[in-house]
């Protein structure tokens, strides 16, 4: 049996795990995009034929783990996709979303590119691919078993607690005689999520593919989360009469935002501005979200048996309309824009923060993981200068960071995940999922834990185990 690394090797995107089998099976795990700048080239190529692929199983709907999968199939993967049933509900809003990204950036960039006298970059997708590959989408439960190809190779899901629907994929595979036990951890969510359930508890695994996102570092101690947001917002929006911009993902980040708000809101604490989910996706993912309760934690549910509804309040505006959004741009009294992506690469976020980020009036408020090579991790790094849509913008506007609201789970967290297993009895565990820096600290991390053979794969790297 043979794992080869096609993405997400000592960097945190493009998530792409190619198992073959004794028998020549081969099963993808996860079929990620590669987000942030000069990732072009690694986007266009896969590194596989995708045509020889004959299983795709994926971990969860982000796009740096979902967003090539329409790219896969246009280029000649037509096998079955599994996933969790509420991953495969989020995919068909997300890869739509996706695709139509893809369609209006590279209208814009092959339009600054054909005026500068560069080659044009090709299409990496459109809606009709996104639309042909829902159609391989098959939703399992979570902890139900399925088989896949000649081999018999046995699969199922556990919650990994990361996003609605995220799972750790568990494979057990035939393999000269024996039975070889892989756990693919996709990301590992946190322990006290505010709206999902704990990360569960798996079987004795004999491989372990593992994120590593942040095994660097532990998440500040956040004693009161709705005390922090609260602080932002009133010296913002009532002190200065600014603007507060928080880029956030639209799956599972904006609904902790605005369940958080609503719970100021029923407490009477929220100032009376209006909050804006701007973003089509969020606005269609928190319908999808509330249809699946059966992934949030008891103290939501007993929040929603007293309040009603966890995701709306008075002064709560979903816009899913072009001009709605544009229409923020030439507001000028104090509000709460929340709107999609949260690494701020795509989408309607980057129009906010390029209309607001020469006024000091107003806050960026970042509240998730940002790659390095992002704007919102140049935001989050304190550059002086960031570069949005081609053009050089300096920073005026207050940056704010709440890591609280982060969906992966910090190294303690991490270990605590991994901590069902007996590590002596681990023959190897890969990290993926994070930056090589970051990786070599969690490393380890996993050693003091016990685990003796922690390797950081190459990109392209194949391993035989």
């Amino acid at each position: 049996m043979r794992i080869q690394f096609f993405g997400a090797a000592r960097t945190v995107t493009g998530s792409k795990h190619l198992i073959t089998t004794e028998k020549g099976t081969k099963i993808l795990l996860d079929c990620g995009l590669f987000q942030g700048i000069q990732t072009d080239d690694f986007n266009q190529k896969f590194g596989f034929e995708p045509a020889e692929v004959d299983y795709l199983v994926l971990s969860h709907a982000h796009i740096d783990h979902s967003g090539l999968i329409p790219r896969l199939v246009k280029q000649g993967f037509s096998g079955p996709i599994y996933c969790t049933t509420a991953t495969a509900d989020l995919c068909k809003i997300m890869l739509l979303d996706s695709s139509h990204i893809q369609e209006k950036d590279l209208e814009r960039v092959n339009k600054r590119r054909e005026k500068q006298g560069r080659p044009l970059i090709e299409e990496l997708y459109n809606s009709e691919d996104a639309e042909k590959a829902l159609t391989l989408f098959n939703g399992v439960q979570y902890e139900e078993k399925f088989e896949l190809g000649e081999d018999k190779v046995s699969v199922f899901f556990t919650d990994a607690g990361h996003i609605l629907g995220s799972a750790a994929v568990h494979l057990s595979i035939p393999d000269k005689g024996s039975i070889k036990k892989l756990t693919f951890t996709g990301d590992i969510g946190r322990q006290e999520d505010n709206i999902l359930r704990k990360p569960q508890v798996f079987p004795q695994a004999d491989f372990i593919i593992s994120e590593s996102t942040y095994g660097d570092r532990l998440h500040p101690k956040e004693n009161d989360m709705q005390a922090h947001l609260l602080r932002v917002i009133s010296e913002t929006c009532v002190e200065k009469k600014g603007k507060v911009i928080i880029p956030a993902f639209a799956i599972d980040r904006t609904q902790e935002l605005i369940y958080t708000l609503d719970k100021l809101s029923s407490e009477g604490k929220l100032p009376l501005i209006d909050v804006y989910i701007d973003s089509p996706l969020a606005v269609r993912a928190t319908t999808i979200m509330k249809d699946h309760e059966e992934c949030f934690n008891p103290d939501i549910l007993d929040y929603i048996e007293k309040d009603g509804d966890a995701f709306a309040f008075p002064n709560l505006h979903y816009i899913s309309e072009t001009s709605e959004s544009i229409a923020l741009n030439d507001l000028k009294k104090p509000c709460i824009i929340i709107s999609a992506s949260g690494m701020a690469e795509a989408g309607r976020i980057k129009h906010h923060i390029k209309n607001n980020i020469g006024d000091p009036d107003s806050t960026i408020l970042l509240v998730g993981y940002a790659s390095s090579n992002t704007l919102a991790g140049a935001l989050k790094r304190g550059d002086k200068e960031v570069n949005i849509f081609g053009e050089m913008f300096e920073v005026k506007t207050k940056i704010e960071v709440m890591d609280s609201f982060s969906a992966h789970g910090d190294y303690s967290e991490m270990l605590q995940f991994l901590s069902c297993q007996n590590a002596d009895h681990v023959q190897k565990v890969f990290l993926v999922h994070g930056e090589y820096d970051t990786q070599q600290i969690y490393k380890t991390k996993l050693e003091n834990a016990g685990f003796k053979n922690v390797v950081i794969p190459e990109l392209y790297e194949s391993v035989e185990i």
